[in-house]
């Protein structure tokens, strides 16, 4: 196979220093990204022209909310804003979705945001985002929302959980091969709903808490620093003898830092059916509300015979799913993706995600959602052939390769920076 040669290049725009007073001038904000032209010569089956979030309507109060929101954070670092990104395989892996994330908590000054939402699947047996990792001396039991659901899981937010029923349970965080490692002044830990048994003793950094907050009947409990820190080091201690199973669903790493949070959440196989039927979803959506959320979810619900695939079910599960999220904030701007194209069974060209688009651009006008069509710009149908004999998609027809799913991060980045231009630009044209 051929070198592939491209380049990621993220402009970092010159803004003012300091807070701007509201009634100075505009200055531009929100510059696009160059995709460099060694790309487009390289890639010519990619539509690069047609990487834009496209709307059923001008009027769009909730992406309206979210532009004039990121322009007040940006000109007075005056507020967090949460982002969620959900899908499958795809978001699991944390390779595109780290990139974007990545671009948010460095490109503006002084934004850096926290980390939000992790969860330790290397401890479930299953593969870990390369951008951190957690370790621990006992033995976990892993559980994902796809393919096993105990009566004793109660999934939330992440979809997956580990359990161990040690009287003393260790547990270790820290960052790895990443641009982007947010201070951690607080934490969320997801663990079983009710009361349990178990002290936290956070190790070195034990001196450093300043309150611990436990919300039982919510399923988690919250640690206040008094300072930063960047590892955790946790101890769960049994303070009984009677045996008792310690579940975790998640943590989310907080901290006071104005910027945005880039919380994904992807399970390998997930459809939209695995996520609706996740009974915690909401309640813990509900805990950090989104300002804005991604729908990467399709692959897997399409991933089956022509005949089989039923349009009118991925409408109905899809549009649960964004009530569900407009019921934690209904305010909050939604992008609908089209899935890519892939094969099924690395041997027909799955024309099931052209009838998924469909829906998608249906849905998006009913509730004026924006929608990012990957699948077109990709080149639709059958492209994703192109794109495994130019090195950017695996064998099996589905998924990326690593430099396939750091161009996507680069596409996407410069598709939400177009939007954002867009809008600055309109913003100058009603000023003036």
């Amino acid at each position: 196979m051929n070198k592939i040669f491209f380049y990621i290049i993220f402009y970092f725009p010159i803004l003012a220093l300091g807070q701007v007073e509201p009634d100075s001038n505009r200055i531009n904000l929100f510059e696009t990204v160059c995709i460099d032209s060694n790309a487009v010569n390289q890639f010519p089956f990619i539509n690069f022209d047609e990487n834009i979030f496209t709307f059923p309507s001008n009027e769009n109060e909730s992406w309206d909310e979210l532009y004039n929101s990121m322009d007040s954070m940006i000109r007075f670092k005056d507020r967090k804003l949460n982002f969620y990104h959900i899908g499958g395989s795809h978001i699991q892996a944390d390779i595109y979705t780290h990139d974007f994330r990545s671009f948010l908590q460095r490109n503006w000054p002084g934004l850096g945001g926290h980390r939000g939402l992790v969860f330790p699947f290397n401890l479930a047996r299953t593969n870990n985002p390369g951008n951190y990792r957690f370790t621990s001396s006992n033995s976990w039991s892993g559980y994902r929302s796809v393919i096993q659901r105990p009566e004793f899981v109660h999934y939330g937010i992440t979809g997956a959980a580990i359990s161990c029923s040690d009287s003393l349970i260790d547990l270790n965080f820290i960052y790895k091969k990443t641009r982007v490692s947010p201070p951690i002044e607080a934490i969320r830990i997801y663990h079983n709903s009710g009361v349990i048994p178990f002290e936290f003793n956070f190790g070195s950094n034990e001196l450093l808490i300043e309150s611990v907050r436990r919300c039982s009947e919510m399923g988690y409990t919250e640690i206040q620093f008094t300072d930063a820190i960047d590892t955790l080091d946790i101890q769960f201690i049994r303070n009984t003898k009677e045996k008792y199973r310690l579940d975790l669903y998640g943590f989310e790493l907080m901290n006071a830092q104005p910027g945005i949070s880039y919380n994904s959440i992807g399970i390998n196989g997930a459809g939209l059916y695995t996520y609706l039927d996740n009974e915690f979803f909401l309640r813990d959506l509900k805990q950090t509300p989104p300002d804005f959320f991604a729908f990467s979810v399709g692959t897997n619900d399409g991933f089956v015979p022509y005949d089989s695939f039923k349009p009118e079910d991925y409408k109905k599960n899809l549009e649960a799913m964004v009530k569900i999220v407009l019921e934690a904030n209904p305010k909050c701007a939604i992008l609908l993706t089209v899935p890519n194209d892939c094969y099924y069974k690395r041997r027909y060209p799955n024309k099931n995600t052209d009838r998924q688009r469909a829906v998608i651009i249906d849905l998006a006008a009913k509730y004026n959602t924006g929608v990012w069509d990957f699948y077109g710009f990709m080149g639709g149908l059958g492209s994703s052939d192109t794109w495994r004999n130019a090195g950017l998609m695996r064998n099996d027809l589905v998924h990326f390769t690593k430099e396939g799913y750091h161009l996507k991060g680069e596409l996407y980045i410069d598709a939400f920076l177009k939007y954002l231009n867009q809008k600055e630009c309109e913003q100058e044209n009603i000023n003036f």
